[in-house]
Formats: structure tokens, C-alpha cells, sequence
């Protein structure tokens, strides 16, 4: 499953939000523990009266190079995953996110696995 979905007049984004992130930007592709992939994205703001949704709202929308007004929230305005339509045509936004988040271009676009836990130093484990 992508992380968008092309709808009449823009594009349906599924994200999973991360408020008080440290930065505000994209951070790649998750997949979810029930299969559906979604685009991370972690803004500084704290979850807070919409502030968060709204910061999350123009990481989109900066990405995308849409104003902000085009980019509304359409589900999970109090929820960590949340999905935002972005008004435009649906190729150039699908364009834009590929360019700003590469792994999200593909339909089925699959995060890389997090590395292994693997000794700093090869050798033996003392104990």
C-alpha cells in the first residue's frame, strides 16, 4: 500500500505524525504493523490545541511546494496517524513527494528493515 492515494483534484496523504520531534521535516516511509505504509513526518511543535497537526500540515505542504491553505486534514485530528488532502493536479504532487521522499514514489513503497543488533567489536563477549 502507498503512502498516497490520487484523488480527484490533489493527492490523499497517510502520515504518522511525531510532535515535539526535535525538526520539523519528512522522515522517509514506515509500514505499520498492519501493513499499510505511511509518510513520517516530525515537527517541533507540541500536540497542543492543533499545533502539531497544523506544523505537520506545512512540513506537507513546503515539501510538496503548495501552500499551506492547500493541504487540509481530512482524518485523525487528535490521533499520531492522521490523513491530510493536498489540492493540486495528482502527477506533480506524486512527483514532488517522490523527489522530497524518494522511497515514497514507488505504489508500494517498502521502508528499509532497521539493522540488526550487532556488536561494536567483532570478538569475544565478556562476561
Amino acid at each position: 500500500m502507498s503512502v498516497f492515494r490520487p484523488v480527484a483534484g490533489g493527492l490523499e496523504l497517510h502520515v504518522r505524525a511525531t510532535p515535539k520531534g526535535g525538526r520539523d521535516g519528512l522522515d522517509g516511509v514506515a509500514m505499520l504493523a498492519d501493513g499499510r505504509s505511511v509518510l513520517k513526518v516530525r515537527v517541533r511543535a507540541a500536540p497542543e490545541d492543533g499545533a502539531a497537526t497544523a506544523a505537520v500540515a506545512r512540513v506537507i505542504a513546503a515539501a510538496l511546494g503548495v501552500s499551506p491553505s492547500r493541504v487540509s486534514l481530512t482524518a485523525g485530528a487528535t490521533a499520531r496517524l492522521k490523513t491530510f488532502r493536498v489540492e493540486g493536479d495528482p502527477a506533480a504532487l506524486a512527483a514532488a513527494l517522490a523527489q522530497a521522499v524518494p522511497e515514497a514514489a514507488t505504489p508500494d513503497a517498502a521502508p528499509t528493515p532497521p539493522a540488526e543488533n550487532t556488536p561494536a567489536r567483532p570478538g569475544k563477549r565478556r562476561r
